[in-house]
This record gives structure tokens, C-alpha cells and sequence, in this order.
């Protein structure tokens, strides 16, 4: 992992940029799907062969991407993009495993944490001695997921981290609940608002339950805040009877071992600074989720995410499908001027998502600076939010029909339901079907407050069942999704200096509500602190 990094060129800076420009002048701007449909007369259904160029199998997954605003030279002039600003050897670097985090000097490796171990007979690889100690730590994560799941006692598993330690565990447990093993909750505390967490500790029984702090530094200040409440708890809660305990009832997912053992905690997991936390749900992180569906369970999810990867690393630009979501991505956010993007799954169990999603995009490609730290004159990351339907309909479906401003959405949806209510699933698939119909067709002639202007832009994503493995392909498909608009657009999707900023300050203010001192301060700022004091 010592080479250089390949040669890139920046989007605006090739002159597929220019012809994608002219071309959106000339033809994209006035783009109608209803046109184009009508327009394809080549099989018994309108648009049949637009259907066929524009939607294609990948592992797990099909994705329909016919109901959007692009035609074959649209396609044609994007891959074109891709070629020109280097996208595949970009790529390959990271699967290499070079140093693509370049503010940070890291690789950038989460693929490593669903890559099997190598076998005898297989090509050396550079990060060889990195897989070796992936599978180590799996193997150990997995053991303990399968003694925590065989132990009766533990009713209750409480995940405490925040960001990426919280939001992809809680989503992938909450949407694999129907291979959870019984006799267990799970829940999840991430906001220092004590509301959360004490509202969780009144429904427990502390000899029952079994905290996981994760935090890889074990000093991120809303998990420490939490765990060391959760941990005065279990004291009060056990008395004298708590200190020989603590070891067994927590565990902590970090890489600051000793820190972790001055807690108290004597079972840690760690991983490794090439794992982004957005990025993470695949390592140690992932144990909530381990202990959930069982190590079989976990390793259908990891091979899932592995074939994705493949998929990303071997097919055909022009049939890759992250390579085709990435650049329309880039078409809508650029060419169009689209500021956001809605996440709409039709499956109760994908509540967590689009929470999910917003994370993984918006912390990864929400940059006002290119990899050389020059300025952008362009814009990155849209706005990613969401809600399940069918509720999202009822709440704000009313705007993507008729509002203002057109906002592209990604339908998922799971052909096969997991409960025995047909009916049910049957009325679920009418109506995603129905509002993706709905977007693209409008309605005209009807009045004008019962008018739908329509050609607005869907995608359409659909697994077979929702499983382990179909779940881990949709989520290595968006991380793969993301770092091609990344890499378009130049800039480093893998650090978040962003996040930074209010953390420092937080602590200077922290000290000022218990002091009252406000010199220096904004008058805003100081304003409110003073009426928080009164």
C-alpha cells in the first residue's frame, strides 16, 4: 500500500463537462418521460425498450432507473465524465488499498470488512496482513455475539454510540428484526438529552442487560456522557454487588483498550483508522446486529456486501449499477440544480434508511473543497430525508407532487413480504408502484389546484426479500453510490473535518453555563446563555 495515487481531473475541468452543459441546453432542461415513453413504440408496452436500457440487475438488487430524466446521450455523455475525471482507476486505488483519504493520509479499506480471507493459491495482496486481522477480530466479535445470544439472563442489549457507532446498527437491526433471535431487545441511545437514556434505563433490569459502548476512541463526549450514566445506574441499581460485575455486563467496541479497562470494561473489540464510522457497520460496530441475527445471520450480510463489491470492481461501466446512480446523481445535483433527494422505502422495516443514508452521503460528499483544498464553483452533496411509505405519503407527498421545486426520489421496495397478511403487501405494492407512476405521468386538465405538472424523476429499487444478504448488497450499493460523486467531483468523501467545529466550541460553552462567564462572547450566544441560567 505504497503506490502513488492515480492522476484525476476534476469534473468542470474536462470537456465532458462542457458537452454535458450544451447538451443539457439543448435537450436535457426539456427533457418529458412522458415523450419519451410514448415515444418508444417497440414493444406492446410504451417504453418497453427505455424500460430495458434503463433498469438492469445487480446483486440482490434490480433498480429501475427508466422514470428518470436522462436518454441515451444523457448516459452516453456522463460515462463519458467518468472516463475523463478518472473514476475507475480512482477506484482500484482504494481497492488497493492506497492512501485515497488524502487529508488524513489513510487508506480507505471497508471493503476489507466483507472480503473473505484469502486462501492458499490466491494472488498476494497488499493488504493481505490488514484481511488477516479482520477475520481475527471477526471471529472473536462472532464468538461472543453467539455467548451473549445463548445467555438467558440477558434480556436486554443497549448499543450507546452516536453517528456511525448508532445509526447503522439500530438501522440494519430494526430491518432484519424478523431474523432477531427471541428473549432479547435491543435498543439504542445516542443523544446526550438524558430524556433518551432514562427513558430507556426505567424499562430495565440491570442484572438482565448488557451495555455496548462504542466508540472508537472511547472519548467521544456524547457516548462517554452516556455510558458513564448508564454505568451509575447499574451501580445504584446493584449496590456493592455492582463492581465485580461491570465486566461482565459491559462491553466496549474501541480501539483505547486501556481506556475502556479504566472504565471497568475487560471485553473490547476494536477496528481499525482506514474504517470511516459511516463506514463501519461491517466491523466490530456491527455487533448489535451480530448478536441479533447470529454469527450465520452476520456473515450472510457481510457476503451480500461482498458480491456488491465485486459487482462495483468488475462490471462494465455502462452496467455498473453505483457507477449509473452516482452519475445521475451528479446530473441532477449539477445539470438540473436539484437540492435534495427524498429516500421513500416501502418496508416498515427500513424505517431507519433514510436516517441511515443522510449520514453516509451528506458527511461524506457535503465538501466545499476539492482534494487540493481549492474552492469548489460547483455544488456537492443534495439533501437526503425520508420517511417509510406508506406514512410519507400522508405527510409530504403532497410537495414532490405539486410543489415547487422538483425533488427526485429513490423508491425501495421487497417484492416478497415476511408476514401472512397478503392483502397488506398487495395494497404496499399498489401504491409504490402508483406514486412513481404518478410522479412521471401528473395530471393536466383537471383544475387548477387539482393539476399535477408530472415528469418529475424516480428511481426504483426493488430486492427480492429482505434478508441479510440482500440488506448488506443495498447498503455496500449506496457507500459504492457515494464515492463515485465523490470522485467526480474531486473531493474526499472520507473525512469530516465538518464535524469538528461545534464540538470544540461546545466545551467552551459547556463551561460558561456553569460559570455564567460571557466576555467574548456573541451577543446572541450570550444572550442565550444568560436566559438558560435565569
Amino acid at each position: 500500500m505504497t503506490g502513488s495515487l492515480p492522476v484525476t481531473t476534476r469534473c468542470d475541468r474536462t470537456p465532458a463537462w462542457e458537452a454535458l452543459q450544451a447538451h443539457f441546453a439543448a435537450a436535457g432542461k426539456g427533457f418529458d418521460l412522458r415523450q419519451a415513453f410514448s415515444a418508444d413504440a417497440s414493444g406492446s408496452t410504451k417504453g418497453a425498450q427505455r424500460f430495458a436500457n434503463f433498469s438492469q440487475p445487480a446483486p440482490y438488487v434490480f433498480a429501475d432507473l427508466s422514470k428518470n430524466l436522462i436518454d441515451e446521450r444523457t448516459e452516453s455523455l456522463l460515462q463519458t465524465l467518468a472516463q475523463q475525471c478518472g473514476l475507475e482507476a480512482h477506484r482500484d486505488a482504494m481497492f488497493a488499498g492506497e492512501k485515497i483519504n488524502t487529508t488524513e493520509q489513510r487508506a480507505v479499506m471497508h471493503f476489507l470488512l466483507r472480503q473473505p480471507a484469502l486462501q492458499a493459491g490466491d494472488p498476494p495482496q497488499p493488504w493481505h496482513d490488514a484481511l488477516a486481522e479482520v477475520h481475527t477480530t471477526l471471529s472473536a466479535m462472532l464468538a461472543y455475539a453467539e455467548q451473549v445470544r445463548a445467555d438467558e439472563s440477558i434480556t436486554d442489549v443497549v448499543n450507546i454510540g452516536i453517528g456511525g457507532s448508532d445509526l447503522g446498527p439500530q438501522m440494519a437491526v430494526l430491518a432484519l428484526a424478523e431474523f432477531s433471535t427471541p428473549g432479547k431487545r435491543f435498543h439504542f441511545v445516542s443523544n446526550v438529552d438524558g430524556h433518551e437514556l432514562a427513558g430507556i434505563l426505567s424499562q430495565l433490569d440491570a442484572e438482565k442487560t448488557l451495555f455496548l459502548v462504542a466508540s472508537k476512541t472511547f472519548t467521544t463526549t456524547e457516548t462517554m456522557t452516556n455510558a458513564l450514566s448508564a454505568k451509575r445506574w447499574f451501580e445504584a441499581q446493584l449496590g456493592a454487588a455492582a463492581a465485580p460485575k461491570i465486566a461482565r455486563h459491559f462491553a466496549a467496541l474501541t480501539s483505547n483498550v486501556a481506556g475502556a479497562q479504566a472504565f471497568g470494561i475487560t471485553t473490547t473489540f476494536g477496528f481499525w483508522d482506514w474504517v470511516g464510522g459511516r463506514y463501519s457497520l461491517m466491523s466490530v460496530i456491527g455487533l448489535p446486529l451480530a448478536i441479533s441475527i447470529g454469527a450465520a445471520g452476520f456473515k450472510e450480510f457481510l457476503a451480500g456486501a461482498h458480491a456488491m463489491d465485486q459487482h462495483f470492481r468488475s462490471a462494465p461501466a455502462s452496467r455498473n449499477l453505483p457507477i449509473r446512480l452516482g452519475l445521475l446523481d451528479v446530473w441532477y445535483r449539477n445539470f438540473h440544480g436539484f437540492s435534495s433527494r427524498s429516500v421513500a422505502p416501502y418496508h416498515s422495516a427500513l424505517q431507519r434508511l433514510p436516517a441511515y443514508l443522510q449520514q453516509l452521503e451528506m458527511e461524506s460528499n457535503g465538501k466545499r473543497v476539492d482534494r487540493s483544498g481549492a474552492a469548489l464553483p460547483f455544488d456537492t452533496a443534495p439533501v437526503l430525508w425520508g420517511e417509510p411509505g406508506t406514512n410519507g405519503q400522508h405527510a409530504y407527498f403532497q410537495m414532490l407532487h405539486q410543489g415547487t421545486e422538483v425533488v427526485p426520489v429513490e423508491f425501495v421496495a421487497v417484492k416478497k413480504a415476511a408476514h401472512n397478511l397478503p392483502s397488506h403487501h398487495e395494497k404496499l405494492l399498489a401504491n409504490v408502484l402508483a406514486q412513481a407512476q404518478a410522479l412521471m405521468l401528473g395530471q393536466a386538465d383537471a383544475g387548477g389546484h387539482r393539476d399535477f405538472p408530472g415528469n418529475r424523476p424516480s428511481t426504483f429499487l426493488l430486492l427480492d426479500e429482505l434478508t441479510p444478504a440482500s440488506l448488506g448488497a443495498l447498503v455496500a450499493l449506496q457507500e459504492h453510490r457515494v464515492f463515485v460523486s465523490g470522485a467526480i467531483w474531486g473531493i474526499n468523501s472520507f473525512d469530516q473535518w465538518g464535524v469538528e467545529l461545534g464540538k470544540v466550541l461546545a466545551k467552551d460553552v459547556e463551561a460558561r453555563l456553569a460559570s455564567g462567564e460571557v466576555s467574548g462572547l456573541d451577543a446572541s450566544t450570550a444572550g442565550l446563555l444568560q436566559k438558560l441560567r435565569a
